[in-house]
């Protein structure tokens, strides 16, 4: 079911952003967690996107020396970024990626 905009001016609905729930350290691993197990590049860049808006676009652009506008690209979901372009953003967000053994 589609709601027009219409509907949505009068009574007040929002299209859900889950960067408005990423508000502490313990939600954002949580999140970023299981996107890694259940999902796919393009999840994982999305996610890196919405945890870049829930904490400032501007500041991670200044923490990484990375354009916003490359930062938008690079978080797209079709985006084919270089490893390293990775590495700088999850440092800028202090997370650290730990491979683990999957024990069956």
């Amino acid at each position: 079911m589609t709601i027009s905009q219409e509907m949505r001016e009068k009574h007040g609905i929002r299209e859900f952003d889950v960067a408005e729930f990423l508000i502490d350290e313990e939600t954002i691993s949580a999140y970023l967690t299981e996107v890694l197990k259940e999902g796919d590049q393009g999840e994982f860049l999305q996610a890196l996107g919405d945890i870049a808006r829930a904490r400032g676009m501007t500041e991670l652009s200044e923490k990484t020396g990375l354009g916003r506008e490359s930062l938008y690209k690079t978080l797209s979901k079709d985006a084919k970024p270089r490893f390293d372009t990775i590495q700088k953003i999850l440092a800028a967000f202090n997370i650290e990626l730990v491979p683990t053994v999957k024990t069956s």
